[in-house]
């Protein structure tokens, strides 16, 4: 056991919660209607409470376990059953190993949100999360991370763009199909909580990605500065871009440039240099604001807060790019992108389909029209400010 490792991994921990709370929540809560911002911060909140459960009793062990011909880990670890606080993965306690990939368990999930805000129910939230995370996540951690068959394949997949921002990506297209558009579109409430959970998220990715190297080493920190610089790439290029289509860069835009450079740099963040960095989250910027508008204005498909557009684009792009800058070998990359999006889609189908013959996937449109804070929750957001 290595003490800078553990403490630094302690710190990653935090930062990568961080990152769901209050980052995310507060990103996609601005950029929803003011009458339905504290449906989104529930369900985040909710969502993390509920996978940490999971992931103790079973979603660390499926992921993480002794692997069972390549496709799962097993239950032995349920409860973390034979781990204590003097059980070593590699040159960290065991236990803090689970509680940092907890995070990405949490924040996976989570991200799909953004696809359902505004008209979903919160049951169906709660219990489609839960499958999820234990019938598709988990699995294809332990293809990539856990030592499964992806892994054995060649398959490289530093910190999440795969195992996180395909899966929830497609999962959120997913969603979004079943559930059909919104009643009506309104711009953001409040670009500042968007700008201040951009940031937030911004800062927590230091512990998603420099925190997957495992150690207090120079790796982490090379990934720490590629990812920062592959983030603010990306801001310029995206508002950028909107200078020229639109004629004024937004800040909604910008930040969410920075998402779609965090996003892509991920699964790169291991191995690429500063330059290729540069080039990752400059391109990221122009390609992930193009796939918004295929989304929504060619493709009409309403994913409220382009998870797919931002987390899944972003995510895909940053594999090819590991192979593209010689890192790894296309094969595996592509492969592991088409394995993991056809289980994604497919699983995601089932579990939502299943999932709706118990609770009403759609809330009713009197319910949507009042807004989720009070007719889900019996709260509303100007009541609490004054």
């Amino acid at each position: 056991m290595n003490g800078a490792d553990t403490a630094w991994i302690i710190v990653a921990t935090a930062l990568v919660l961080f990152m769901t709370l209050p980052g995310l929540a507060l990103f996609y809560g601005g950029l929803v209607r003011s009458r339905n911002v504290l449906s989104v911060l529930m369900q985040c909140i909710a969502i993390a409470c509920l996978m940490s459960v999971l992931w103790l009793i079973g979603g660390y062990s499926i992921a993480f376990g002794p692997a069972e011909g390549g496709w799962w880990g097993g239950l032995d670890k349920m409860f973390l059953a034979g781990v204590d606080a003097d059980t070593v993965s590699g040159t960290i306690p065991e236990v803090l190993f689970f509680a940092f990939q907890m995070t990405f368990a949490i924040i996976t999930p989570a991200l799909i949100v953004g696809a359902y805000v505004e008209r979903i129910s919160f049951a169906f939230v709660m219990t489609f999360s839960a499958l999820w995370m234990l019938i598709c996540y988990a699995p294809v951690a332990h293809w990539i991370w856990g030592g499964g068959w992806l892994s054995e394949l060649g398959t490289m997949d530093f910190a999440g763009g795969i195992v996180v921002h395909e899966t929830a990506g497609l999962a959120a297209v997913v969603l979004a199909l079943m559930l059909g558009e919104r009643r009506d579109h309104k711009p953001p409430h409040n670009p500042g909580y968007v700008m201040i959970g951009a940031s937030m998220l911004w800062v927590g990715w230091f512990g998603f990605n420099a925190g997957s190297q495992l150690a207090a080493d120079g790796g982490a920190a090379m990934a720490l500065t590629v990812t920062h610089i592959s983030a603010a790439a990306a801001s310029l290029s995206w508002a950028a871009l909107e200078k020229i289509r639109y004629g004024k860069a937004s800040m909604v835009g910008l930040v969410t440039g920075t998402i779609a450079g965090l996003a892509s740099i991920t699964p790169a963040s291991g191995w690429a240099t500063p330059v290729q960095a540069l080039i990752i989250g400059g391109a990221a910027g122009v390609i992930c604001q193009y796939a918004v508008t295929l989304m929504k204005e060619v493709l009409k498909v309403d994913d409220t807060l382009d998870v797919f557009a931002v987390h899944g684009v972003g995510g895909i792009f940053g594999t090819i790019m590991i192979a593209v800058f010689g890192h790894g070998a296309f094969g595996p990359q592509f492969i592991a992108l088409g394995a993991v999006g056809v289980w994604t889609l497919v699983t995601t189908f089932l579990i939502a389909k299943g999932v709706s013959f118990i609770f009403p996937m759609r809330v009713s449109e009197e319910d949507e029209i009042e807004g989720l804070d009070y007719t889900a929750h019996g709260e509303r957001a100007y009541d609490i400010v004054g």
